[in-house]
């Protein structure tokens, strides 16, 4: 494959912040690949950006020379990461790697998820944010509190993705219903996963999330689970877990006790950065307790890096792993993630971030690796295209 034309330029994302797109014209067509942005990030992950900042990520991409790189397989990313890889940052390095792996699909008149894997029989499960707290939401100036986790998600299973979508999108709406008589403070307000903002506490929003799930599970065929996206590590500071809302402090024991009393208590599927991103053997005890019926998620805790999964599973410390291709930039690492993960039986979830854009790309990744679940939001601006590509992907293999 011959590239003729790498152009970028700056875009704006869902939360109206700049990132990157990139665009490769080859001679098998003309394709483009956006990062997204995220606020909520681990400290081990790779940074957005070179040391200069977007624009020069920009300027160096438009006036490097890529008509000598010679592009024919997958692998072959492995050049674009050697030749310009250390001079730009993750978002940057994901669009130009993505933009290329789509012109690759082009050569063989293939869609992307088709390039990766035309066997795929199945979709992943979406995985929906809709009530959030944390990094996610916004402190009122009039000192009214928000959740200390981060997302209260749902995760339907029906016969098809459309239908699990159609479910979250009823949840979601119920849950605005149900906030609207619980929450005297409740302005119908969505945060920046269009998940609804709320003053309630942690277990209220799980005792609500059960009504929901109840209601809905009156209609046959239908399986609605809970999860939580703690982002513990947002809320830890000098060995305590500081919750403010309500007030209280828990040192790393009591933490894995309330949890695991949460797991319990709501029956949740799928818990997600319980513990400090740097607690391998703290994730472990939680996964030895509920490893049997529960997804122990890392996020912040591996951020996409082959290295730190290693440890997870030498330590035991996870089940499932998030997989986000911007988080480490490299399509060549995220790939060693994904099959490493697959070896050991780690589930898998591929996810968006906060600040998305209408770049679909993410969809084709997540069929094409044969990702276990995604997790994209429940619908609104830089989900729903997500969320559509799925669904036609969906009429293709069916």
């Amino acid at each position: 494959m011959k590239i003729k034309r790498v152009y970028a330029k700056k875009v704006l994302d869902s939360r109206n912040q700049s990132t990157i797109v990139v665009f490769v014209k080859t001679d098998s067509g003309k394709q483009w690949c956006a990062a997204p942005s995220g606020k909520s990030k681990g400290k081990f992950e790779k940074k957005s950006y070179g040391k200069k900042g977007l624009d020069h990520d920009i300027e160096y991409i438009n006036s490097y020379d890529f008509s000598k790189t010679k592009i024919e397989k997958f692998a072959d990313l492995k050049k674009i990461e050697n030749e310009v890889g250390k001079k730009i940052g993750a978002n940057s390095l994901y669009s130009l790697e993505g933009g290329l792996l789509k012109c690759l699909a082009n050569v063989e008149k293939k869609q992307l998820w088709q390039y990766l894997n035309s066997d795929i029989k199945k979709l992943p499960l979406p995985v929906g944010n809709c009530i959030g707290g944390g990094m996610h939401s916004e402190s009122k100036d009039n000192g009214e509190k928000k959740p200390d986790f981060q997302e209260f998600l749902f995760i339907p299973q029906a016969d098809s993705f459309k239908k699990a979508v159609k479910i979250n999108i009823k949840a979601w709406k119920m849950c605005k219903v149900i906030l609207k008589e619980v929450d005297k403070n409740f302005k119908k307000t969505l945060n920046d996963e269009y998940a609804w903002e709320t003053s309630l506490q942690n277990e209220q929003i799980l005792n609500l999330m059960e009504d929901v799930r109840n209601k809905i599970l009156k209609h046959k065929g239908i399986v609605l689970h809970i999860g939580l996206d703690v982002a513990a590590s947002t809320f830890y500071e000098r060995g305590k877990y500081k919750y403010y809302n309500p007030r209280k402090f828990l040192d790393k024991k009591q933490q894995i006790s309330y949890i695991n009393g949460l797991i319990e208590k709501y029956k949740l599927l799928y818990i997600e950065d319980p513990l400090d991103e740097e607690d391998f053997k703290g994730f472990s005890k939680i996964l030895k307790e509920n490893s049997q019926h529960s997804l122990i998620v890392g996020d912040d805790l591996t951020t996409t890096n082959p290295e730190r999964l290693k440890k997870a599973i030498k330590y035991k410390s996870i089940n499932s792993i998030i997989i986000k291709p911007n988080q480490i930039g490299s399509l060549i690492k995220m790939k060693e993630a994904v099959e490493l993960a697959k070896k050991s039986k780690l589930k898998i979830i591929f996810s968006h971030r906060s600040g998305e854009t209408t770049d679909d790309t993410l969809a084709d990744l997540a069929v094409g690796f044969d990702a276990d679940f995604i997790k994209t939001g429940v619908w609104g601006k830089g989900r729903k295209e997500k969320l559509k590509r799925l669904m036609q992907i969906e009429g293709e293999i069916r």
